[in-house]
């Protein structure tokens, strides 16, 4: 039976108006991103190229998420009624 992966630690209950030590919003990996929704990085590569995933930044050659982009397509990825995807998926 496979566990479902929590936010890391030093992640939990940040948004964007929770200090960072830079001040600046708190980014995490796709690595991280993908532990977190249990799917394969290589998924989350193919949403993002169809327009479909969380909106990611380039930091250099990486992808980082910010929290609040992902809690944001989290929560337009809801069921408007059990068992019926949001409208356009």
């Amino acid at each position: 039976m496979r566990t479902r992966a929590v936010w890391p630690a030093h992640l939990l209950g940040m948004d964007s108006t929770t200090p960072t030590l830079s001040g600046l919003a708190p980014l995490i990996s796709i690595e991280e991103l993908s532990e977190y929704l249990n799917v394969p990085t290589r998924t989350l590569h193919d949403w993002r190229l169809a327009g479909r995933g969380p909106r990611a930044v380039h930091v250099g050659r990486q992808l980082r998420y910010f929290i609040d982009d992902v809690n944001e397509w989290l929560q337009q990825q809801r069921e408007d009624v059990t068992g019926r995807a949001p409208e356009g998926r």
